[in-house]
C-alpha cells in the first residue's frame, strides 16, 4: 500500500466537485439487517395462553417451553410456593426434577438458589421440605461442573442445620460412608469432607467418635493434597463438636502431622486451624506442642516457605494473645521483633535497612509484601494489648508511624479503620497519636479518609478529652493542628466526585461543637456549610450541610453571631433568586424544628416560611404545603394566636388563588390534616407530655446559652476595666518613682547625714508595696469576695459607683496608691480598715498631689 502524500491540496470549486463525484462512484455493499430479534415462528413458540393459571403456565413452560422459559419458572418457584404450596409440590416440583437431569448450568444454579430461598422463607414444614426437596439436592450434588456442585453443596449445608437429627443420620450420614472411600472421585471426597464438618456439630460426642472420627482420620491421610487440605480446615468444626478431651487425644496429633505435610497448602491449613483452636488447648499443650510448631513456622516463613507469610501475618495478633501466658520474656521480645519485621517488609530498601539487597522484587512479591503489611495494620490493636498500652510509645509507636505513612493505600486504609480501636486502647495517652490522625485526615486517598470518618466523632472526643490526666497542655496544643486538617479534608472531599464521602464527612462534622470552641466553629466551619448549601449541586450533600449548620447554630454562644446566621439563611436561602435555594430553606427549617425549641422557630422562621406561599414556582409551594402540619405543631395557644391567624390566612389564599392542579390537590389534603391536628397550649397536657418536656428542655438550654453569654460579657467588661485601672496605677507609680528620685537627690544635696532614716523609709515602703500587691491579687481573683460584705459602710460615706460592675476593686486600688504616696513618717497609719471612706482617700490624694507640685516648683526654681 503506497503512502498518501499531501504535497499540495487544491480546494478550488472544480476540484471539490471532482472529489464528490469520485465518492459517489463508490458502491456501498448492503448487508441484510435483521429487523427483529425473533422470527415469527420463534415468537409463536414463545407465546403462552393468557388464560392459563400460574401453576398451569409453569407446567406448560417446563414441558414444552425453551430453556430460558424453564429457568424463569425455576426462579419463580419461591413465589409459587407462597401462593399455592400444595399444587406447586404436586405438579410443578416433579417437572423441575425431570428437567434438572438434562438442564444446563444456568438452570442448575438458579434451582440451587430457589431451593435455598424456599427453606429460608419456611413456605412448608421442614418434614415436607426434606421429603420433597432433599432428594433432588442429593441427586445433583455430584454434578460434573464444579460450580454447580458447590452451589448444591451450599444449599445442602444450610439444609442440614434445619433438618432433624434422625433425618440427617439416615439420609446424609449413612450414604456418606461410601462416598468417603478412596474409590470415589476427587469431587465426591471433597464434598464428604465439608459434610463431615457440618454434621459434627449436629450430634453428641460419642456418636461422632463412633461414626464420624474414623472417616475424618482416613480423609486426613488421603493421597490427594486437596482432600487433606479440605479435611484439615474442617477439623475445627469437628473439635468443637467432640469437646476438649477428644480434641487433645485425636485432633491435635492429626494437626501436628498435617503441619509437617509435604504440601504447602496442607501446612497452611494446619497452622490456621491450630490458631483457631488455641482456646481449646490447655497450657501444657500450648507450651509443648503448639509453641514449637509456631516457632518453626515463623523461622521457615522467611527462609524456605514464604507461602505461609501472609497467613502468619494475618493470625499473628490472635496467636500472640493466645500464647501470652506461656511466653518467657525472651519469647515475648522475639515475637514482637518478628511483628516489627513483618510491618516493614518490602520497605527495607527504601528505608535503607538492607542496602545489600541486589535482586529486584517481582510483582508477585510486592503484592505479597503489601498483603503482609496490611495484615500487620489489621493486627495492630491486638499487638497493643500484647505489649500493654503503657509501653506503646516505647515499643510500637515507630511501627504505628510507618504503617500510617505506608506508601500503599490498602495499608493506610486498614490503619484508618483500626484507628478508633487504637485510640480507645491508649486511653489517657491518646495524645501521642495526634500527628498520625492529622496525617490520615490529609491523606491523598479518599478511601483512607472515608475509612477514618466512620468513627471520627469518637476519635476527636478521645483526642480532646482523653489526655486530661496528663494535663490540659497537650489538649490545647492538639486543637490548632486538628482544625486545618479537618478543613483540608472537607475541601478535598468537596472537589472530588465521591459525593457520598463528602456527605458522610459533613454529617460527622456535626460533632465539632463538643470538640472545639464556638468561635472556631463560627469562623472556620459555619460559613463553609452555608457556602456548600448555596453552591453544591448534590442534594444529599446540601441536606447534610444544612443539618450540620443547624447544629452549629444550636450550640453557638454569641447572640450576635446567631442573628447574623439567621439573617443570612432568610435572605440568601428563603428569599434567594433560585428556587433551588428556597427549597433548601424549607429543608433547613425542618432541621431547625427538629433541633430547636418551638418558640425559637416561631420567633425567627415562622413568618419567612409563610411568605413562600406566594412563591412563583409550584414546586416550592408544594413542598411548603407538605411542611405546614409540622409548622403548625410549633404553635402554642394563646401565646402564638396571631401566628395561627397568619397561617389560616395563608391557607385560605392558597385555596382561593392557587391555579396549579398538583399544588391545589396537596393543599386540600393538607387542610384536612391541619383540621385533625390539635394545637398544644402553654400548660402541660397529657397527650403532648413527652413532646412538651423535650421542648421545655430545648428552651431551657437556649436560655442557658443566653445567660452564659451575658455572664461572659460582664466578665470581659470587668477584666477590661481592671486592666485599664492597672495601667493607670502603673503610670502613677512610674510618675511617683520619678518624683521620689528627684526629691531624694535634692534632699541628699541639701541635708547630709540622714541616710539611715531614708533607708529605713525604703524598707517600710517595700513592705507596704508587697502588702498592696497581695491585696490587688486578692481583689482580681474571683474566689476572694470578702470585700463585697460591707456595702452598707461604703454607702454610709456617700460613695456611689459611677461605673457599673466596679464594686470595691476601685476603692482598694485607690487606697493602695494613697498608701504608697505617704512619707516614711506616716508609716504607722498604713493599716487602714477596709471600710474607710472614699472622701478620706480623695483628700489624702489631693494633699499629696499638692505637696508634690509645691516640691517640684521649688526644685525648678
Amino acid at each position: 500500500m503506497r503512502p498518501i502524500i499531501f504535497s499540495k491540496m487544491d480546494f478550488s470549486h472544480s476540484s471539490l466537485f471532482g472529489y464528490i463525484e469520485d465518492l459517489q462512484e463508490l458502491t456501498i455493499i448492503e448487508r441484510p439487517v435483521r429487523r427483529s430479534l425473533k422470527t415469527p415462528e420463534e415468537i409463536e413458540r414463545l407465546t403462552v395462553d393468557e388464560e392459563l393459571s400460574d401453576i398451569e403456565r409453569a407446567v406448560y413452560l417446563l414441558s414444552s417451553g425453551q430453556d430460558i422459559q424453564g429457568t424463569s419458572v425455576v426462579a419463580n418457584l419461591p413465589v409459587l410456593m407462597r401462593q399455592n404450596p400444595a399444587e406447586t409440590l404436586r405438579r410443578v416440583l416433579p417437572k423441575i426434577r425431570e428437567v434438572l437431569h438434562v438442564a444446563g448450568v444456568e438452570m442448575q444454579l438458579t434451582a440451587a438458589v430457589s431451593f435455598l430461598t424456599v427453606l429460608q422463607e419456611e413456605s412448608v414444614s421442614i418434614h415436607t421440605y426434606s421429603h420433597s426437596f432433599l432428594h433432588i439436592i442429593l441427586q445433583n450434588l455430584e454434578h460434573r461442573d464444579a460450580g454447580v456442585s458447590n452451589a448444591w453443596l451450599e444449599t445442602l449445608l444450610a439444609v442440614i442445620e434445619a433438618l432433624p437429627k434422625e433425618t440427617v443420620r439416615h439420609e446424609i450420614l449413612n450414604p456418606l460412608v461410601s462416598k468417603a472411600q478412596l474409590s470415589q472421585t476427587l469431587q465426591a471426597r471433597l464434598v464428604s469432607c465439608k459434610i463431615m464438618g457440618k454434621v459434627a456439630n449436629k450430634f453428641e460426642a460419642h456418636i461422632i467418635k463412633r461414626e464420624v472420627l474414623p472417616f475424618v482420620k482416613s480423609l486426613c491421610q488421603d493421597v490427594e493434597y486437596e482432600v487433606r487440605t479440605c479435611m484439615c480446615r474442617q477439623l475445627e468444626h469437628v473439635a468443637r463438636g467432640i469437646g476438649t478431651e477428644l480434641t487433645k487425644t485425636v485432633v491435635l496429633p492429626e494437626l501436628v502431622e498435617l503441619a509437617r505435610d509435604e504440601g504447602s497448602s496442607v501446612r497452611l491449613a494446619a497452622f490456621e486451624t491450630l490458631v483457631n483452636l488455641l482456646d481449646m488447648f490447655d497450657a501444657d499443650d500450648r507450651s509443648q506442642t503448639v509453641l514449637p510448631l509456631v516457632k518453626s513456622f515463623c523461622e521457615k516463613s522467611f527462609k524456605a516457605d514464604e507461602s505461609i507469610l501472609v497467613s502468619l501475618s494475618f493470625h499473628l495478633g490472635k496467636l500472640c494473645n493466645g500464647l501470652y501466658g506461656i511466653f518467657t520474656p525472651e519469647q515475648h521480645l522475639r515475637f514482637l521483633e518478628f511483628y516489627k519485621k513483618l510491618s516493614t517488609l518490602g520497605l527495607q530498601q527504601e528505608n535503607g535497612h538492607n542496602d545489600n539487597q541486589l535482586h529486584l522484587q517481582t510483582l508477585e512479591q510486592e503484592k505479597k509484601y503489601i498483603s503482609v503489611r496490611k495484615n500487620c495494620a489489621y493486627n495492630f490493636p491486638a499487638m497493643i494489648v500484647f505489649v500493654d498500652p503503657k509501653n506503646f510509645h516505647l515499643e510500637l509507636y515507630s511501627i504505628f508511624f510507618c504503617l500510617c505513612h505506608d506508601p500503599e493505600v490498602p495499608v493506610r486504609y486498614t490503619m484508618a479503620i483500626s484507628f478508633f480501636e487504637v485510640a480507645k486502647l491508649l486511653n489517657s495517652d491518646v495524645y501521642t497519636i495526634h500527628k498520625e490522625l492529622v496525617t490520615l485526615l490529609q491523606d491523598e486517598s479518599l478511601e483512607v479518609l472515608d475509612a477514618l470518618v466512620g468513627h471520627l466523632p469518637e476519635i476527636l472526643e478521645l483526642m480532646t478529652n482523653g489526655g486530661e490526666n496528663n494535663g490540659s497542655e497537650s489538649k490545647l496544643l492538639s486543637i490548632p493542628d486538628l482544625i486545618p486538617a479537618l478543613t483540608t479534608a472537607e475541601q478535598r472531599a468537596a472537589t472530588s466526585l465521591k459525593w457520598r464521602t463528602h456527605e458522610k464527612l459533613l454529617q460527622k462534622y456535626a460533632c465539632l461543637p463538643h470538640i472545639i470552641s464556638s468561635d472556631q466553629i463560627y469562623y472556620r466551619f459555619l460559613h463553609r456549610m452555608l457556602t456548600i448549601i448555596l453552591t453544591n449541586n448534590v442534594l444529599p450533600v446540601q441536606k447534610a450541610a444544612a443539618r450540620t449548620l443547624c447544629v452549629y447554630l444550636r450550640y453557638n454562644r454569641k447572640q450576635e453571631q446567631r442573628h447574623e446566621v439567621i439573617q443570612k439563611l432568610i435572605e440568601q436561602l428563603g428569599q434567594g433568586k433560585s428556587y433551588w435555594n428556597r427549597l433548601r430553606f424549607l429543608d433547613t427549617c425542618e432541621f431547625i424544628m427538629e433541633l430547636f425549641s418551638k418558640s425559637f422557630f416561631c420567633k425567627y422562621f415562622f413568618l419567612p416560611v409563610l411568605e413562600l406561599t406566594h412563591d412563583p414556582v409550584a414546586n416550592v409551594r408544594m413542598k411548603l404545603c407538605c411542611l405546614l402540619p409540622k409548622v403548625k405543631s410549633t404553635l402554642k395557644i394563646p401565646t402564638d394566636k396571631h401566628l395561627l391567624q397568619q397561617l389560616e390566612l395563608c391557607i385560605r389564599k392558597l385555596l382561593c388563588q392557587e391555579k396549579d392542579k398538583d399544588v391545589l390537590t396537596i393543599v386540600k389534603r393538607t387542610v384536612l390534616e391541619l383540621d385533625r391536628m390539635e394545637i398544644s397550649v402553654d400548660t402541660f397536657q397529657k397527650k403532648f407530655y413527652k413532646n412538651d418536656l423535650l421542648d421545655q428542655e430545648k428552651e431551657r438550654q437556649e436560655h442557658l446559652l443566653l445567660e452564659m453569654e451575658q455572664l461572659e460579657k460582664e466578665k470581659q467588661k470587668n477584666e477590661g476595666r481592671s486592666t485599664n485601672i492597672n495601667d493607670k496605677m502603673f503610670e502613677k507609680k512610674r510618675r511617683d518613682s520619678k518624683t521620689s528620685s528627684v526629691l531624694a537627690k535634692s534632699i541628699n544635696l541639701s541635708i547630709s547625714g540622714s541616710s539611715s532614716g531614708t533607708s529605713a523609709g525604703k524598707e517600710e515602703k517595700k513592705s507596704k508595696l508587697v502588702r498592696s500587691q497581695s491585696f490587688s491579687t486578692q481583689v482580681l481573683h474571683p474566689k476572694y469576695s470578702n470585700i463585697d460584705k460591707c456595702p452598707n459602710k461604703s454607702s454610709a460615706t456617700g460613695y456611689t459607683s459611677s461605673v457599673p460592675g466596679m464594686g470595691k476593686n476601685c476603692m482598694l486600688s485607690f487606697s493602695d496608691d494613697s498608701f504608697r504616696a505617704h512619707s516614711a513618717g506616716n508609716s504607722g497609719n498604713a493599716a487602714f480598715p477596709s471600710s474607710c471612706s472614699r472622701n478620706f482617700f480623695n483628700s489624702a490624694d489631693q494633699k499629696n498631689n499638692g505637696n508634690k507640685e509645691s516640691q517640684s516648683r521649688k526644685m525648678s526654681m
